[in-house]
This record gives structure tokens, C-alpha cells and sequence, in this order.
């Protein structure tokens, strides 16, 4: 594989964890966990040549590595922190992180040397662009209003395909810890009722929600849902939760109210009498005691 490729394997050796910098990193309270995270870092970064960005436009945040790295939010911040003290990562203005021995585990080790020396000069270059943008957004106004239009509506849809993307992932993602993992055409058909019928993505989520609630985790349960959803017009969550909520309400009214009768049990013809023999005797005492008491006071 040569120099100019893109590595997709860590060269390991194998006193790395007796670095001092893996030393001192699994020395402190929680470190096995920075080293793993570390890692992983590496690894995710090497499609991108030691660079860690969610795109092209988007850098990842806490919540983000969070999730790629499988720890919580504060044990990932933390690490981060660590390893820009320990300088083990760089982290430019724009969010990027460079991942800084990454030359040390790719490649042949007699270009060690010279590819460290490239991706610094890689690590300022990058730095040179932001600080350039910085100074070109102070001096907008010597351009023309027409390309500052035009370079405003190119961001915008930039922005609209990141976030077109960042959904899908978000499906892909609810999908397959719900239901099943997902092939190429299952994704296709998620995405058509978004992008070619104008379906809220919630509304997808909500189909894929109310599939796996109801122990139907199957794709065509799924699309048979948002099918009727669509032919109904039900392009957005809202119309969505309001036809549940009429439905349930549908279904209280229609329950019939059990009304309770003045005609006394023992008046029924099913009647069956559950009083006891010496319930019996006492009530048949009290009985001849009461017609006593009221022959004595005729008398």
C-alpha cells in the first residue's frame, strides 16, 4: 500500500501500552476506559487520514463521540480534555480534531519520519484556512453583493444535505435497534417517503416505533403503515398524532356507560340466596321479637 493511500489498519507495536503517555493515561481513575476511547479515535480516524470530522462541514461534538465510542457524554469529554493536555489530539477552531501520532501506527517505518512531518504541515495548513475564513468573513463587504448571495444559498444547501443525512442516519440507527438490521432497499424505501413524498421523518420514526411496540418487527409492517399514512395525507407527525388522538377519543364515546339498576339482587331471576343458617336463625329471632314488641303495644 502506498504513502498517498488511505489506511484502513493501525500498525501496533507492541510496547505501545508501555508508552509513557499510555502509562500515565491508564494510571488515572477511569483511564482503561480514555485508553479504549483513544483507540477507537484512532481507528475511526484513519478514513480520513488522522482527521475526525462528522464531514466535510460538521465536526463531531460530545454527544456524537458519545455514540461512535459507545461511553457516556462526561467520561468522553473528559478524555478529550486529557488528551489535548497529554497532546495526543489537536483540536482546531472549526471542531476538528486531528488525531497527532497518527503517523506512528500507519504506513512503512522507513517513512515515519517524513509522513510526521507532512501531517503537521497538513494540521497548520488547516489552521491557515480557518484563520483565512475568519479574516474573509471581517472583509465581506468588498465583494459583491451577487456572490455573497451566491455563496449563502450554496451553504444553505450544503447544510440541507447534512442534515438530510444526519436524519437518515438517525432512521438507520432506530431502525436497527428496533426492529432489524437494515438492507439497501428497506433504506431506499424510508427514504422515498421523505424525500419523494414530503413525509416528516418523525412520521418514519413513529411507524417504526409503533412496529416495535406492538411486536411486529418486520419492514413490511413498516411500510404498510406508512403507506395508509400516506394515502391519508398524513404527511407530518402532528396530523399523525391528531388522527390517534381522535381515534382514541372515537373509542371512549363508543364504550357503552354500565348504568346501575334500583331493582334489588334478590328481585332477579337468578337470584341465589347466600345467607347462612344461623344468619337465618338470628334474622327469624329478631323477626318474632319485633312482631312481640308491637302485639304488646296494641294491647
Amino acid at each position: 500500500m502506498s504513502d498517498n493511500k488511505k489506511y484502513y489498519y493501525l500498525r501496533v507495536k507492541e510496547n505501545f501500552y508501555d508508552s509513557d503517555e499510555m502509562i500515565i493515561l491508564e494510571s488515572m481513575p477511569d483511564g482503561f476506559l480514555y485508553s479504549n476511547i483513544l483507540i477507537k479515535l484512532y481507528l475511526r480516524s484513519l478514513k480520513n487520514n488522522g482527521k475526525l470530522m462528522f464531514n466535510d462541514r460538521i465536526p463531531f461534538n460530545s454527544e456524537m463521540l458519545s455514540k461512535i465510542t459507545r461511553h457516556p457524554v462526561a467520561v468522553v469529554e473528559k478524555a478529550v480534555s486529557i488528551f489535548k493536555e497529554m497532546n495526543l489530539i489537536d483540536v482546531l477552531d472549526n471542531g476538528a480534531i486531528f488525531m497527532l501520532d497518527i503517523e506512528s501506527f500507519i504506513g512503512k517505518s522507513n517513512t515515519e519520519a517524513d509522513r510526521k512531518r507532512d501531517y503537521r504541515r497538513r494540521i497548520e495548513k488547516e489552521k491557515q484556512k480557518i484563520l483565512l475564513g475568519h479574516l474573509s468573513g471581517q472583509m465581506s463587504d468588498e465583494h459583491p453583493p451577487e456572490l455573497e448571495i451566491d455563496k449563502e444559498k450554496k451553504i444553505e444547501i450544503d447544510i440541507e444535505k447534512d442534515l438530510e443525512k444526519n436524519t437518515l442516519k438517525i432512521i438507520v440507527d432506530e431502525y436497527q435497534s428496533r426492529i432489524s438490521p437494515i438492507d439497501g432497499i428497506q433504506f431506499e424505501t424510508l427514504k422515498e417517503f421523505i424525500t419523494l413524498d414530503g413525509m416528516e421523518p418523525d412520521v418514519v420514526l413513529k411507524a417504526i416505533s409503533l412496529a416495535a411496540d406492538n411486536g411486529k418487527r418486520n419492514f413490511s409492517y413498516i411500510r404498510a403503515i406508512l403507506q395508509n399514512w400516506k394515502n391519508d395525507g398524513l404527511l407530518s407527525i402532528a396530523a399523525v398524532n391528531e388522527r390517534e388522538r381522535k381515534f382514541q377519543e372515537s373509542k371512549t364515546k363508543g364504550q357503552p356507560t354500565k348504568q346501575q339498576s334500583n331493582v334489588p339482587d334478590w328481585s332477579k331471576p337468578n337470584y341465589t340466596n347466600q345467607t347462612s343458617e344461623q344468619e337465618k336463625k338470628a334474622l327469624e329471632e329478631a323477626k318474632n321479637k319485633m312482631l312481640q314488641n308491637l302485639e304488646k303495644d296494641r294491647k
